[in-house]
């Protein structure tokens, strides 16, 4: 089904899909997950047009890369080469850069009433990465489950970091400060001013940042979090009007953010209209040698998944 036409001409395609109670929109513009919803209910921040994604989103349910959340100053070195990437969130590159996978119209490579796997080519040198990346997101529904599977191919060596930036609001009450969250993490990773981390793996024991309990969003911190979460072998799980999401991924971390930046002039959604839960590698790992390698070389075929799971 079309959905709409880029300036560039580019044509825009939506795709339905329907497994017992949930039903799934997706784009190929950016592979957003346009709505998810559970029961009847949507789960997940939309937008109504294609201008609205264009003018108005906040990487709302959007494929972020080459490198999902931040690098710092916009530069790594690889091989000892030096690359500088688009900055653009203050000194750092955020998502990708300025023109990240999230505004770039993937193209269909299969599709069933469950299931789309959309692909993307990154060619060498896109916003200032090394070598040519082909990427794969297939989104599956099954089980009462939206399942999300990355594969990565590369042929140079370059740094990626996928991950799926859907703001989930289950209640659909559009302040998620009542969420209840657990995130089986028992280290964060601070940041600095720029949001870039420190470096340091710090407890969450006796800090405002433990989820290893259930705690609703709002309860501490003025509910305003953007940290990244180091898993330890489990996910994250959120509760709110009577539905359960259980989050499980095979990435060492997730990125928590509780939408208290989300402008309500700018985009639909005002504060807190919705929380992220961004698995992933960790934000500015191509700096940081002590974090797990985002780097990928010809040859090797990386692949990740990660499902959210809904109980009620």
């Amino acid at each position: 089904m079309n959905f709409g036409t880029l300036p560039s001409g580019e044509s825009v395609e939506l795709v339905e899909l329907s497994s017992g109670r949930l039903r799934a929109e997706v784009l190929t513009y950016g592979a957003i997950v346009r709505s998810l919803e559970v029961s009847g209910r949507n789960v997940v921040l939309g937008l109504d047009t294609l201008e609205d994604y264009l003018t108005r989103s906040r990487y709302f349910g959007a494929v972020v890369g080459r490198y999902g959340n931040r690098i710092a100053n916009g530069r790594f070195t690889l091989d000892g080469v030096e690359y500088e990437l688009a900055v653009n969130n203050g000194t750092a590159h955020l998502h990708g850069g300025i023109v990240g996978f999230d505004k770039k119209v993937w193209s269909i490579e299969s599709n069933d009433d469950k299931s789309v796997t959309l692909r993307l080519i990154s060619p060498d040198g896109d916003e200032g990465y090394p070598g040519t990346l082909t990427a794969r997101v297939t989104y599956t529904l099954e089980d009462d489950a939206l399942r999300i599977d990355y594969e990565m191919e590369a042929e140079a060596p370059t740094v990626v970091n996928l991950t799926n930036h859907s703001y989930f609001d289950l209640s659909g009450e559009g302040d998620v400060r009542d969420h209840v969250v657990r995130i089986d993490a028992e280290h964060y990773l601070p940041v600095d001013e720029a949001k870039i981390p420190t470096g340091e793996l710090a407890p969450v024991k006796g800090t405002a940042f433990d989820f290893t309990e259930p705690h609703a969003v709002g309860e501490r911190n003025d509910g305003a979090y953007d940290h990244c979460y180091v898993l330890g072998g489990g996910g994250a799980t959120v509760t709110a009007g009577g539905l359960t999401m259980e989050v499980t991924t095979t990435e060492p971390g997730v990125q928590f953010y509780t939408g208290h930046m989300l402008d309500g002039d700018a985009t639909p959604y005002g504060p807190f209209g919705g929380l992220c839960l961004e698995t992933q590698h960790f934000p500015d790992s191509p700096n940081k040698p002590q974090f797990p390698s985002t780097v990928l070389r010809p040859g090797r075929r990386r692949t990740s998944t990660t499902t959210y799971k809904f109980i009620s």
